[in-house]
């Protein structure tokens, strides 16, 4: 048996999991951290969490060493341009973490959890939104995904941001009533929307926090046409940018696999896959829409079982495995004596 490794990585806008993972598809260890997207924190302190998050796997391991991996995938938020992913590539090859390594945006991992062809469309509506796109022949498309600045609106930031938008209009009369008004500053223990708005501007709540909101417009828009209207906004955007993808990449009449990921995503809230579901129909009756089922750190390590060859049975086992560790939030208890096997 081999006892080659991949060391997969995806870190997002909230937070990060790293995997050590053998040829066969057995997990070896899994940690999981805060935020790593450079553009938050720096290339630097990126770098070092990502460092920390690899000796608290190997140390939960029982090892105080870390085995060369014979492939890294480290796929991370905020790295949108090629400059970028050749400053990433550099920092972490310096580290000398694998035999070969590959860096690229979290969405790519997000693409790859979500199917088993290695291609096709993959949203990510998490803290932010972005997207992806591959060809079978290996052209892709991406986007900038910047902010307001480069077009883009939603996540969930954008709707909770909205959410108190609309309440506080609402509260004052420039808007119609809603019962935004109610359920958004009392998801902060608070009554009224001008009070959270006064909390934020005075620094005693983070406007960050507003990304807490997206679940509580979510459950407005059941009953109350306004928070109804923020999601079918959502909606928009993310069969926007689906669609932008598949033009460009001339896969309107392809039978292609369209995968939502992030956690307003993932979450499976009917109303906003049904209106994603309704749009994307309109684009190709060939387009088939499905949220991600397993989590982006498999599609970071299927990436690596795939460079190695590992068969259909090793990437099940992944995902199975892998999967779990990250519902569960550790690693397994049998990892420190699997790698230490391993090392060869």
């Amino acid at each position: 048996m081999s006892n080659r490794v991949v060391l997969a990585v995806d870190g997002g806008n909230s937070k990060t999991d790293l995997a050590l993972v053998r040829e066969d598809g057995s997990l070896l260890a899994h940690a999981r951290g805060p935020l790593s997207s450079p553009h938050h924190l720096g290339l630097d302190r990126s770098v070092a969490l990502l460092q920390d998050l690899l000796d608290e796997a190997l140390g939960s391991a029982g090892l105080v060493s870390s085995p060369r991996a014979a492939v890294a995938h480290v796929f991370l938020a905020g790295v949108d341009f090629p400059a970028e992913e050749d400053a990433l590539h550099a920092a972490l090859e310096a580290r000398g973490w694998a035999d070969h390594l590959e860096v690229g945006n979290d969405t790519l991992a997000v693409l790859r959890a979500g199917t088993e062809r290695g291609w096709g469309v993959a949203v990510v509506c998490g803290a932010g939104i972005n997207c992806v796109g591959v060809a079978p022949d290996g052209r892709s498309v991406r986007f900038p995904a910047l902010g307001r600045i480069t077009g883009d609106w939603g996540g969930g930031y954008d709707v909770g941001l909205e959410a108190l938008y609309v309440a506080a209009r609402g509260e004052d009369g420039r808007g119609p009533r809603t019962s935004l008004e109610q359920a958004v500053p009392r998801h902060f223990g608070l009554e009224l929307p001008s009070t959270l708005a006064r909390e934020i501007h005075a620094g005693r709540i983070a406007q960050r926090r507003m990304i807490e909101v997206a679940p509580v417009v979510f459950a407005e828009a059941a009953h109350d046409g306004v928070a109804a209207a923020i999601v079918a906004r959502l909606a928009e955007e993310i069969v926007a940018l689906a669609r932008a993808a598949l033009a460009r990449l001339g896969l309107e009449r392809t039978a292609v696999e369209v995968v939502l990921g992030g956690g307003l995503l993932r979450s499976g809230d009917p109303r906003l896959l049904a209106a994603v579901e309704d749009g994307l129909a309109a684009v190709g009756s060939a387009v088939t829409v499905h949220p991600a089922t397993a989590p982006p750190v498999v599609g970071a390590a299927l990436h690596g079982l795939d460079r190695l060859g590992s068969n259909d049975a090793a990437k099940e086992r992944l995902r199975r495995e892998l999967t779990a560790a990250v519902d569960r939030g550790r690693e397994p208890r049998s990892a420190g004596a699997a790698l230490e096997a391993g090392r060869g």
